[in-house]
């Protein structure tokens, strides 16, 4: 999805109908693009989440501000709404992007038996689609996606150049996959029988819940039974593994890098930052938020923040962490301090030899 300047203004008063809040200026003052504050300039709209960045002397010529509350001292016109990174998501989505178009389907496709496709699509050449795939309504395959048998792909879902998606995975609807990605790659399954590893059928697959969005070269391992599954709502960033048999739940955050090994799930509302890494057959609990470079290697209890590898509670992972710089001193002090216990105990020991009587 991109943005795209508007042929014809949008007047606050426009804005401020869609996204409520109090409009501060005039309704008339018009706007033709989105921008960062850092470089929106006279006729793009910004949006201010802290009054530090005010001290930016490009502040007074941008064309519209989405703030938290009213700035008096601010030139430029003001909605004041209660959150301004979500309003300006919302308003950028409504009125700077590209409308979709339906390009139908292309001639170059590989197009397998019993192949459903819903309307409004527009597949790309190079694309390839198997036997008995079932594609929504409005989906959008580019060149070099490729469809395994027996998979659903649904309405409205979009998946960018070179997504894989293996046989028997289900996408839901308003799915996004970014380029690179793969679902539904075999579980990494052996057992070691005599010096060999034999590998494991992969017979499951994938399910993907609606509203998921996957990030670039994001590989997510079909099931040994059953499904690997990522509910509802859940966001996931480029180079992500999640093993065989995983479940991510509702509305989990996963930063790049984030490795989950086989059969964990994850709670609702899960954030996980970048680099961690979390053992097999955990539980995760709800709203648990784990640090980047973490080393999750238990299950942990729901409403916490934890640390570190092993994890801790991230309050005592910073003790920890502050005492660090300080050891190669305290080896110091605790040299002397045995050296000073040597010495005592010599002479704590001088004085009871001298009392042992000598033998005749």
């Amino acid at each position: 999805m991109t943005t795209a300047a508007r042929r014809t203004p949008l007047t606050l008063r426009e804005l401020h109908s869609y996204v409520g809040g109090e409009l501060v200026g005039s309704p008339d003052a018009t706007v033709t693009g989105v921008a960062s504050l850092e470089e929106a300039g006279p006729g793009d709209l910004a949006f201010l989440t802290s009054e530090r960045n005010l001290k930016s002397p490009q502040t007074a010529v941008i064309g519209a501000l989405l703030v938290g509350r009213r700035l008096p001292d601010c030139p430029s016109p003001q909605l004041v709404v209660d959150n301004p990174a979500y309003a300006f998501a919302r308003a950028a989505q409504q009125f700077f992007t590209r409308p979709t178009r339906s390009r139908g389907i292309a001639q170059g496709i590989t197009r397998g038996e019993d192949v459903t496709i819903g309307a409004d699509a527009s597949i790309w050449p190079g694309v390839t689609v198997g036997d008995r795939v079932s594609i929504g309504a409005r989906v959008t395959l580019y060149p070099g996606v490729f469809i395994g048998d027996d998979s659903v792909i649904g309405d409205d879902a979009l998946l960018y150049p070179n997504v894989v998606v293996r046989e028997g995975c289900r996408l839901g609807a308003r799915v996004i996959v970014h380029s690179g990605t793969v679902i539904g790659s075999d579980g990494f399954g052996y057992v070691q029988y005599q010096g060999r590893h034999q590998k494991i059928p992969q017979l499951g697959g994938v399910l993907i819940e609606d509203d998921v969005e996957l990030g670039s070269n994001v590989s997510i391992d079909r099931a040994t039974f059953g499904n690997t599954v990522i509910k509802r709502g859940t966001k996931i960033d480029n180079l992500v593994q999640i093993a065989h048999n995983v479940t991510v739940g509702e509305h989990n955050i996963l930063v790049a890098q984030v490795g989950i090994a086989g059969s964990t799930t994850l709670g609702k509302y899960v954030m996980v930052g970048g680099q961690a890494g979390l053992a097999d057959h955990l539980q995760i609990g709800d709203q648990v938020m784990i640090a980047a470079k973490s080393g999750v290697t238990r299950s942990l209890e729901p409403n916490q923040i934890v640390s570190g590898a092993p994890v801790m509670a991230h309050a005592t992972f910073l003790k920890a962490q502050a005492v660090i710089p300080q050891l190669p001193e305290l080896r110091q002090r605790v040299r002397e301090l045995e050296e000073r216990l040597a010495k005592l105990e010599q002479v704590r020991q001088a004085p009871a030899k001298s009392r042992t009587p000598r033998r005749k």
